[in-house]
């Protein structure tokens, strides 16, 4: 049984839509991805799983619980932990306090360990927190009663790259456990370093599902070529080729086609130097967020990857 089941999940706020006919699922010891920008519908998402929002059409299960039969999505919660974009704590109440509370209503079984490698001052008022100090302590008690699924929202937002360098380091750790973790991002170095397979949200709607690999093989590679003679390589008739920019006598591009074409392409000019490299993630996600010449609308990109 698949962790979560997302079948043409809908959620309207009225006239302006959360998320359209979103249909996935995240496989159990699996670490999901869900990426898109601010305002993507991300958050509505997570919240229409964890049964805070009803779903306008459609319908989900987590952990084998519909989440629109309230008693056994209750049960299901006890395995579940959640770390949701804005924490909520109470500013009058110290670290340790907050974490007394979480262990008596689902547990805490975990706690010593996470302390160890999350380390909030437990003595201070949440008032004294800094915004990285919140989120290290709201990823323990999400974490602390050991559940089978963990849903987080942007969970490393306001770490510094030291703790960003922990966090992913533990999640990875969670995966060898067989935790489920479904997270939602808009950093991709973070997605890149830990996840499985990504879902790619644009105005509500999922414009991509796919394994890490296949999600770099989409992207094509980034070649850097340098001619000896000074002359520039004529590429314009070459499927595949985007994104190319001229100086003097180096070209760079992405390429995201089939390489036999591009070296024959090649052949005919004195190469003096070429490299060819994965691109960065983000140039991948501009595929689905952003226009590039020669490639295909984004209204025929959502087509053809829903």
């Amino acid at each position: 049984m698949a962790a979560i089941k997302v079948k043409d999940l809908t959620k309207d706020y009225g006239s302006v839509p959360g998320v359209d006919s979103l249909s996935f699922t995240v496989d159990n010891g699996e670490i999901f991805g869900f990426l898109g920008p601010n305002g993507s519908g991300k958050t509505t998402t997570i919240r229409t799983l964890l049964g805070l929002l009803t779903p306008t059409a459609g319908t989900a299960t987590i952990l084998g619980a519909d989440v629109r039969e309230e008693n056994a999505l209750i049960e299901a919660k006890r395995r579940i932990g959640y770390l949701p974009a804005d924490l909520g704590f109470n500013d009058d109440v110290t670290g340790t306090q907050v974490l007394e509370y979480h262990a008596s209503v689902k547990g805490d079984s975990r706690r010593t360990g996470l302390l160890d490698v999350f380390t909030p001052p437990l003595d201070q008022q949440i008032r004294e927190y800094s915004t990285g100090n919140k989120q290290l302590l709201g990823i323990i008690q999400a974490f602390m009663h050991d559940p089978d699924l963990v849903i987080m929202d942007e969970p490393t937002s306001g770490l510094d790259p030291l703790n960003q360098a922990q966090f992913n380091e533990f999640i990875n750790a969670e995966r060898e456990r067989g935790t489920t973790i479904f997270f939602s991002s808009h950093v991709l170095s973070e997605v890149r370093r830990v996840c499985d397979r990504v879902g790619i949200l644009r105005d509500g709607r999922l414009v991509g599902l796919e394994n890490m690999e296949a999600l770099l093989e989409r992207g094509g590679k980034r070649v850097h070529v340098r001619v000896a003679d000074g002359s520039n390589v004529d590429l314009t008739a070459t499927d595949g080729v985007f994104d190319r920019t001229t100086i003097g006598d180096e070209q760079q591009f992405t390429y995201a086609g089939d390489y036999t074409t591009l070296i024959r392409q090649l052949a005919d000019y004195q190469i003096h130097d070429i490299e060819i490299t994965e691109p960065p993630l983000e140039d991948i996600f501009m595929h689905y967020y952003g226009e590039r010449k020669g490639e295909p609308s984004t209204g025929q990109r959502e087509e053809a990857n829903v």
